[in-house]
This record gives C-alpha cells, structure tokens and sequence, in this order.
C-alpha cells in the first residue's frame, strides 16, 4: 500500500470492523423470528420467553462490565479477535440447545461478545477515523447493525415453516458465518493508532496514521494525543471517570442509553412477530414477513442518518428524531387502544405506524448514541467510559425486555384485550404510551446534555471539559 491518505482503505477497515455491528444486530433479531416456533416447541409462557431473550442481554451486561479495561489493557483488536470466536460459539450453541434452560444459559454465552462488540467496534472505529469523517464511520456500527437485524429477520423468513416447529435451529446456525468473516477480517487490521501511542509505540503509530491520515497533520494529531496520555497519566481508570471535570461526560454516556432503550426500540426488534399476531396477522410467517418491512426501513432510515450525521450534526439529529418518535408512539397507542373500531384496516395502520417510528429512531438516538459515547471520553479512559455507556444501554435494554409483556398486561385496559391465535392476550397500548412519555422527557433531557460533537477533534472535546464547559454549548465554542 502506498504511503499516504488513503480514503478507500479507511472505509474498508471500518466495514470490516463494522461486522461486530452485524452479528450485535443478527444476534438481536434472529430471536424475533425464532419465538413463534420455539415457544410452542418447548411449550413455554410469555414468561419463559423473557427470561430467554434477557438471558442474551445479561451476557450482554457481563461482556461490557468486564471488558472495558481489558480494552485498554490489550488492545481494541484483540478484543474483537475474541468477540468473534465467542459470536461464533453461541450460535452454534443456540441452535444445538435442547431445552428451554440450555438456551437460556447459549443466550447468556453469546449475549457476552454482543456487549463486548457494542463498546469496542465504534472505540476502534472512532480511534481509527480523520476527525472530518469520525460521524458517517461509526456510524457505519450502527449501520450493520441494522443490516444485521434485516439479514436475521430473512434469514428467519427463509427457514420459517409452520409445519415443522423445530426449523428455529437453523436460524439461530446462520449467526455463525458472519462471525467467521468478522474473524479473518481482523486478523488482517491494524491496531488502534491512539492504543499504539498509549502503550510507547510511536513508530507503529505513525505507520498508521500516515495510511489513513492526511500526513500533513499526523505529527500534530500525535503530538496532541501524546499531550493527552502525558496529562492523563497518573489519572486513570473509575476514579478519572468520577471527577467532577468528567461529571457531564459521564450523564451523556448513561442518560443518551437510557432514553436510546427506555423509548421501547427493543420491544419491537425481539417481540416484532408477536406483536403485528396482537395487529391482527393470522399466522406466524405473514408477522414476520411483516419484520422484514421493519428491517428494511431501519436500514434505509439509517443510511439517512450517516448522510446527515456529519452535515447537519448531532443534536439536530437528535430532536428531529425523538420528536417523531414521541407522535408516532402516541399514534400507534391509539391504534392499538382503538382497534375494535379499526378493524381490518387497524393492521395495516399498525405497521405504517411502526415503520415511521422505527424511521425516526434509525436516524437519531439509535445511531447517536454510539457515536456520542465514543466522543466524549478521554482517550485514557476512553475505552472504559465507552463500556460504561454500554453497559447501561444493556442494562436498561434488560430491563425493557423483560418487563414488556409485564407492562402490557398490566396497563391493558379492561375490555380491549386482544386474542391471538386462540389466546387472550393484553393490548399494548398503554406500553407504547408509557414509552412516548419516555421519549418527551428524552426532549427536555436533550436540550442540556447532548453535546454538538461534529467536526471537533477528540483532544478538543477532553480540553472543552476542563475547561467546564456545559454539554449544549460544545461545538459552539471555540476551542
């Protein structure tokens, strides 16, 4: 390769890279597909089926809780080198699982590597990108998580036979060949540049940065990088993250998670089938087919976002996005609370209502939330600020799960519940309006803490905190 910027092979490391997003976004949706035929296979309740789709999500947890300083310990390559052989085992487990316990405990293992790859790709992207292209590139994590998410919902569809309620196996089998290629991939990438220059190696380093920078600024950008791990020196680890100067830094990382989850995204990417079966689908492959529409628009809707991220910022993104989630939670609570009345047209209004609000999450917090919490860290404790914010993406995605059905039966409204395939079920309307009330505090939340973070360097961003900046005037000042 020839010694200079080089624009192709910046976008190659990160698609490669990017492929943890799309085993994090297969490993999400597959199980979608997956409960209408393994519920009735195991004959389990609404119960057991949370408790199988959280397993993943504690795994998740324990991946992003003990990964972070490991992270900076050996480097963000290693660690994705492991993900993938993780990734490849819990799918393969999934499918071999022979009872509901057995795939409760795969979910858990596999659950692992998704934590493990939600903090440390879009670290490792962010790390390796010019700063001008720092937003479409990590991105692109949340861009293959959403293709991810499509490529599980066909897969889901390709094996999906009514009559054979053991074909759930091969879709849980299909999650292995990704992992494969994400392995070999990076076996062939390089190392972060700024993990390099914080472990002494200068040389490699620049050998790097002068691939995938313009080499008229790599001097200055290590220079400053340099100038951050000499300050940061004797200041790692929790006690850096819980300084005062770090306070606002530590709200966004939590606080853009938690309105990322609580405005109920997950309730539709696992419980997808099941709720277009409470719109009125008959049978379990018309819900799905259903599912892939909500693919396909999450990853139309996030290729916007990635046009826009870098053009119109951050917090635009943001407000547009949560005010259309807000109306169209609102709007899919009416629907489903006024379905007797609906009737055969009240289906079809439910999946256009789902599609605009998935539309709506896809170019705002679902994207931003990866993106933000890779920028407003430290490089010294970058990678353990970034495992924080996904560890409480995890932890309030769990607790999202698992309470869904919970909520719905308990704010179901007498009189409007729905049957499904023969069963009384709940309506969830009042789930979608409590996540709507979410969604407007998410708003008001907003206004004082997500940062304008387009175009600025990350050195800049650390010198913005201590300097005591407050997040809504980042990016307006000048640094």
């Amino acid at each position: 390769m020839r010694n200079g910027y080089n624009q192709s092979l910046v976008w190659g490391i990160a698609v490669i890279a990017a492929m943890g997003g799309l085993l994090f976004g297969f490993d999400t949706g597959v199980i979608s597909g997956a409960i209408p035929y393994f519920q009735p296979y195991f004959a389990i309740d609404d119960s057991m089926i949370e408790s199988i789709t959280t397993a993943g999500l504690v795994g998740a947890i324990l991946g992003a809780l003990f990964c972070g300083r490991v992270t900076d310990r050996v480097g963000r390559r290693s660690v994705i080198l492991v993900a993938a052989v993780i990734f490849c085992g819990g799918a393969l487990w999934s499918g071999w699982a022979a009872t509901p316990v057995q795939l409760i405990v795969a979910r858990l293992f596999l659950g692992i590597a998704i934590g493990i790859a939600s903090f440390v790709v879009p670290l490792y992207i962010a790390e390796i990108s010019p700063a001008r292209m720092r937003g479409r590139l990590v991105s692109m994590f949340q861009l293959m998580v959403t293709i991810g998410i499509l490529v599980s919902y066909l897969s889901d569809l390709f094996f999906a036979d009514n009559a054979d309620m053991e074909c759930w196996r091969p879709m849980f089998y299909v999650g292995a060949i990704p992992a494969i290629i994400l392995f070999v991939g990076m076996w062939f990438l390089p190392e972060s540049p700024a993990w390099l220059l914080s472990k002494g190696r200068e040389e490699a380093c620049r050998a790097i940065m002068n691939r995938i920078e313009d080499p008229a600024v790599v001097e200055t950008s290590m220079a400053r990088t340099l100038e951050e791990l000499r300050r940061d020196k004797e200041q790692a680890g929790w006690r850096e993250v819980l300084k005062p100067w770090l306070r606002n830094a530590l709200i966004i990382g939590v606080g853009i998670m938690f309105f990322q989850q609580f405005v109920g995204i997950n309730t539709i990417m696992y419980y997808c089938p099941k709720i277009f079966l409470m719109a009125g689908f008959g049978d379990n492959i018309s819900a799905i087919w259903a599912s892939v529409g909500v693919g396909v628009v999450n990853v139309l809707f996030t290729v916007v976002s990635i046009y826009f991220v870098d053009r119109i910022g951050r917090r635009r993104l943001y407000f547009i996005g949560m005010a259309g989630i807000v109306i169209s939670l609102v709007a899919l609570a009416a629907c489903f609370g006024f379905n007797a009345l609906l009737g055969e047209a009240g289906r079809w209004v439910a999946i256009v209502l789902v599609f605009v609000y998935i539309a709506f999450f896809a170019i705002s917090i679902g994207p931003l939330g990866w993106l933000i919490i890779t920028e407003v860290f430290p490089l010294k404790v970058r990678g353990l600020g970034s495992s924080i914010g996904s560890l409480s993406c995890w932890v309030f995605n769990g607790i999202v799960t698992f309470t869904f059905f919970k909520i719905v039966r308990m704010l179901t409204v007498p009189g409007t519940e729905i049957v499904v395939q023969g069963e009384t079920a709940g309506n969830p309307a009042g789930a979608f309006l409590f996540y709507a009330v979410i969604a407007l505090l998410g708003i008001l939340w907003g206004y004082f803490y997500v940062p304008e973070t387009k175009g600025v360097p990350l050195d800049k961003i650390e010198q913005y905190w201590r300097q005591g900046g407050t997040p809504r005037r980042l990016g307006k000042t000048e640094l």
